[in-house]
């Protein structure tokens, strides 16, 4: 009769899924509107010009342009914005 003994049970075995969270698209780089630029927990970057957050804090491009990242206010926060450029008006409407 083949078999095998009690092994006892083992206490780990679980992992979880990396997030792959960070800055997605950085200053000075092209995005199309709707391209993801920061994926984060709670608001390390806030949305800046042209720039969107999802539920889970993610910021989006809502425009073509250029990422520009900058620090300002009196909290002196990060903040994410697009600059429009012109060729990029172009590209959009060809």
């Amino acid at each position: 009769m083949a078999h095998k003994k009690a092994g006892g049970s083992t206490r780990n075995g679980r992992d979880s899924h990396s997030q792959r969270l960070g800055v997605k698209r950085f200053g000075g780089q092209w995005v199309k509107a709707g391209n993801i630029l920061v994926r984060q927990r709670g608001t390390k970057f806030h949305p800046g010009k042209n720039v969107g957050i999802g539920k889970d804090d993610t910021l989006f491009a809502t425009a073509t342009g250029f990422v520009k990242f900058e620090i300002k206010g009196p909290k002196q926060r990060s903040y994410v914005s697009i600059v429009p450029s012109e060729t990029s008006e172009v590209q959009q409407v060809a």
